[in-house]
């Protein structure tokens, strides 16, 4: 029964890749405790600093949702914009360790000028941001480092670099779309939940966090810590040696720092793009818009882990027949990655990061010959 209907309370924050379900996580909880969480006490924030980057960087500019990070090393050249997820974890997803970092792989694949979406913890005054909200800060990071960029979009970063791409199609050179939800009818976990929980769960849970979503609590709520086989599974290496225990730790230390998000995001995210599967079937609006993916018409790199149940293959790698790329130019990669692993996985930055760096780099006669 447990399969047919997803995880269960306990079951689903065990893996690596639960952290990715926060949409439904609290809303699965929710229904099958009866709301009893609803009434805890908040949890105390956490007294430690952050986990420091990984890659040198500056900031180049605070918006009210992000901190543009800079990690170039001239200022020359194309610039790559990475769109890290905005959904419970920190962006040090892109960046998490050496040889588990999407920002290094692509300097180390000779992107010179790589810049990150290092997105806000939401505060009080933050509850009513919205989709548009993220989607103009983004139009305002890319005309400061210079258009067209090339995005690559992570996760739920993947489908909010798509919108972006579709709403200003001249401002983006090329797209890099890695575990992206983007079609919610194919099946999956997510459009599973999406499907079961009923909405009053998400209106509550807004509610509990004062207008937000808290990040920490539906953590500490949902999640059991992940163990060590998850972990490395997600990191794609033996973690018994010195090296590996510090990874470990550092893992440890990046699951437990969570955002928190507006409530009015969360909920547009929730009913419009999980329920209603608004941007695949041509029925979302973004800053004023109607988007029509057929207006994407750049070069797309799709990126798929085989063992990926949060975002199935199938379901990242569909996203090429919605949009209006000429298939001569739409290139993807599948990895035997669980969701986690395509991004902080060190055989997936072995193999797939350096051919997207690569394809990065080259020149549209070159992407064409590659796919003839």
């Amino acid at each position: 029964m447990a399969e047919k209907n997803g995880p269960q309370p306990g079951e689903a924050g065990r893996g690596p890749d639960a952290p990715m379900l926060w949409p439904f996580a609290a809303a699965r909880l929710a229904m099958d405790a009866c709301f009893w969480w609803l009434e805890r006490s908040p949890v105390a924030e956490r007294g430690e600093g952050e986990l420091p980057w990984t890659t040198p960087g500056t900031v180049a500019l605070e918006l009210a949702t992000m901190r543009l990070r800079d990690g170039s090393r001239t200022q020359s050249g194309q610039p790559v914009l990475v769109c890290a997820p905005y959904a419970l974890h920190r962006a040090l997803i892109a960046d998490f360790a050496p040889g588990h970092s999407v920002v290094q792989s692509l300097q180390r694949g000779g992107i010179d000028r790589v810049y990150l979406t290092d997105w806000r913890s939401a505060a009080p005054d933050m509850r009513y941001l919205s989709i548009d909200s993220y989607l103009s800060d983004l139009n305002v990071a890319v005309d400061e480092i210079g258009a067209p960029v090339d995005l690559v979009g992570l996760c739920q970063g993947g489908w909010l670099s798509l919108l972006y791409a579709a709403r200003f199609p001249a401002k983006v050179r090329r797209l890099v779309l890695a575990g992206a939800p983007v079609d919610l009818s194919i099946e999956s976990r997510l459009a599973q939940l999406a499907r079961n929980a009923p909405e009053i769960v998400y209106d509550q849970l807004v509610a509990r966090g004062g207008g937000n979503v808290s990040g920490e609590e539906m953590l500490h709520v949902w999640s059991k810590a992940p163990d060590r086989d998850d972990i490395a599974a997600a990191l794609q290496r033996d973690l018994s040696d010195e090296e590996g225990m510090a990874l470990l730790a550092r893992f440890d230390r990046w699951n437990s720092e969570t955002l928190n998000l507006p409530g009015t995001y969360y909920l547009e995210i929730v009913n419009w793009i999980f329920r209603e599967n608004r941007i695949a079937s041509g029925h979302f609006t973004a800053l004023g818009r109607t988007i029509d993916l057929k207006d994407v018409k750049s070069p797309v790199f799709l990126l798929a882990g085989l063992d990926d149940d949060v975002v199935p293959a199938t379901q990242a790698l569909a996203t090429a027949s919605l949009i209006g790329t000429p298939p001569a130019f739409v290139a993807a990669a599948s990895e035997p990655s669980n969701h986690l692993g395509l991004f902080m996985g060190a055989k997936t930055h072995a193999h797939a990061w350096p051919r997207i760096a690569e394809w990065l780099r080259d020149d549209l006669s070159s992407v064409l010959a590659r796919s003839a």
